[in-house]
């Protein structure tokens, strides 16, 4: 027999799906749906054929407090005993009316199924912790407080298959507990998400750290916060479920990881960029890396990391505090095997005049893309593998064959800066050398595509030379059109602040642009248009003096006359007119020009 309790006090509610948490708690929840209840009553009333309408109540307002035996679970028989808290009031009132409302209503039966945190899918409320994880932007993620709260917790699927045996069986028991057989506290998922999607570690963080993270609305950490122990002790005697994670989350963590990345579209893009040198790999795959948000992988940066990476670990470590947490059972670091490799390795570039052999390149290699952010998100394989050996331990979705001529690549080299070719392998010695060797690794029967086309994988084949494109943008367009839209969570916050800066930037540089182009148009126009008047005005001018001239030299054989023939005799006339001032001078004037002709005389 179980020992007494004390009456229970509530605690913050879980969340009801798993839809994407929005940035403010919606007011009232529970009063909205005592409205939906209120407004089905009067249909309700007309049902004539028996229904079943499962309420469920995503909240644990079954928590309380134990004075005597805290490790006992919350079944379907404490609900009466609850006492609530003022927070969730509304939240019971909800319970107690669909209870009661079942009860009044005939051929119509309904439940309040009390569901544990849900988790899968999407993620739920814990796709918070998914997300950072995935992204792999912090070394650790966060626990919130001690860590220790127990949250019982339910697969969507498994939540499902509860509503529907309840449609199928209509039990007399009104009142369900749903959740899975685990006893999981929030240390134990986070921790568990960490290692599986994640850096590996947690560190613990005081719980008002929680308001800072943007994913997480106040529900969402009530809900984390909780502790509660529950048993569906009616679901797992009565109920026939086909559980999908019985055991729990942890332990159905690979599926459940799976399961949403597929979700989410979070699936990594593997893509192998191979070529001769200078023909174009490096700046292509930083050009897609950038695009899709892949790990830009060469093999000189994996070398010199895997090097870094065994020489810290024979380097001796000071134990600090506020270290993070991580796995609790990892054995130390082989020491001893650390540095028999990194000997073996120094060995090797020795002999090989500073180059390394296949086989400590293959094995770096497999390491870094087998690495969280690679398995996440995906990576770009900068001209590796180069050798069919090479590319058997390896794997790729996509892989591009850049090819251009000898010709065209020796050219492109020769007009590169000198800034650029000081230094690296495009001297003309080292480049001719590599190209060479480039050539005789990669005949027609024996190259490395073969290796992936055996797997059915056929290279993307751009003859680079062709395309005449210094800045391979159609390259990079064809690419992109081949692997497809990018599958990751798009733009942060800061990037797309970022992008909505550079876009403003733009928009008033395009703008002040636009206005000094405008302004230069009109001062062109204006200063066009005062030449072409000054023009006309000149041309008028010009005009007008040509004609002044044709008039006056149509003149001169006019006046010839007018001085020989008519202004002797006229003069006379007037001279003559002015002695005798006449009453009538014209009447005189042309009597005397008719007497004095010279003509008739």
């Amino acid at each position: 027999m179980r020992s007494p309790r004390t009456e229970a006090r509530e605690q913050p509610p879980l969340a009801a799906t798993g839809e994407k948490s929005t940035k403010q708690r919606r007011p009232s929840p529970a009063k909205n749906k005592i409205k939906r209840i209120n407004e089905t009553t009067h249909t309700s009333r007309t049902i004539k054929k028996p229904s079943t309408e499962p309420f469920i109540t995503c909240s644990l307002h079954n928590s309380r407090s134990y004075t005597d035996d805290s490790e006992v679970p919350f079944t379907e028989e404490d609900y009466r005993r609850r006492k609530q808290h003022p927070n969730f009031l509304d939240h019971i009132n909800a319970e107690k009316m669909v209870l009661k409302f079942g009860k009044n209503v005939r051929k119509f039966a309904t439940y309040v199924v009390a569901a544990g945190l849900q988790y899968g899918m999407e993620g739920g409320i814990l796709h918070a912790f998914f997300k950072l994880a995935w992204l792999g932007e912090v070394p650790a993620l966060p626990v919130f407080g001690d860590g220790t709260n127990v949250i019982p917790a339910i697969h969507v699927l498994d939540l499902a298959g509860v509503i529907q045996n309840i449609i199928d069986h209509v039990p007399k028991l009104r009142y369900l507990v749903a959740v899975d057989e685990s006893v999981h506290t929030l240390e134990d998922f986070v921790k568990c998400i960490s290692r599986s999607t994640g850096p590996g570690k947690i560190q613990k963080v005081p719980k008002e750290n929680a308001f800072l993270t943007k994913d997480l609305t106040q529900e969402n950490i009530d809900h984390l916060l909780v502790n509660l122990r529950m048993e569906a002790l009616f679901v797992k005697e009565n109920f026939n479920i086909r559980w999908f994670a019985q055991a729990g989350f942890v332990e159905n963590i690979n599926s459940i990881l799976k399961e949403y990345k597929q979700s989410r579209r979070l699936l990594p893009i593997k893509i192998c960029i191979l070529g001769p040198p200078a023909v174009g790999k490096s700046s292509i795959a930083e050009v897609l890396a950038k695009y899709y948000k892949l790990h830009h992988i060469k093999m000189k940066d994996v070398i010199s990391e895997a090097i870094a990476k065994l020489e810290a670990i024979i380097t001796p470590k000071d134990v600090t505090e506020g270290e993070e947490e991580g796995e609790e059972e990892e054995e130390e670091d082989n020491v001893e095997e650390a540095q028999e490799l990194l000997e073996g390795i120094k060995e090797s570039m020795d002999q090989n005049a500073g180059r390394l052999e296949d086989q400590y390149i293959i094995r770096f290699m497999k390491e870094k893309l087998k690495s969280m952010p690679c398995r996440n998100q995906g990576y770009i394989l900068d001209g590796f593998p180069k050798t069919y050996d090479q590319a058997k331990d390896l794997f790729s979705q996509f892989v591009c064959s850049l090819d251009a001529s000898d010709e065209f690549l020796k050219e492109r080299v020769m007009n590169l800066p000198e800034s650029i070719v000081t230094g690296t392998h495009y001297s003309q010695d080292r480049f001719l050398r590599a190209l060479s060797n480039y050539r005789d690794v990669n005949t027609e029967d024996e190259t490395v595509l073969n290796y992936f086309d055996e797997l059915e994988i056929h290279p993307i084949h751009i003859d680079v030379g062709r395309l005449e494109d210094a800045q391979n943008r159609l390259a990079i367009k064809q690419l992109i059109k081949e692997v497809g839209e990018p599958r990751n969570y798009g733009l942060t916050d800061e990037e797309k602040a970022e992008e909505e800066r550079k876009a403003a930037e733009e928009r008033l540089a395009r703008e002040a642009l636009e206005e000094a182009e405008r302004e230069h148009k009109e001062a062109v126009e204006t200063a066009e248009k005062v030449a072409r008047w000054e023009e006309w005005n000149k041309r008028l001018e010009e005009v007008k003096r040509e004609e002044r001239e044709l008039l006056e030299a149509q003149s001169i054989p006019l006046r010839n006359y007018l001085m020989t023939y008519v202004m002797p005799t006229l003069m006379q006339g007037l001279n003559e007119c002015c002695k005798v001032r006449p009453d009538d001078p014209v009447d005189f004037l042309a009597e005397y020009l008719f007497k004095n002709n010279p003509e008739t005389q």
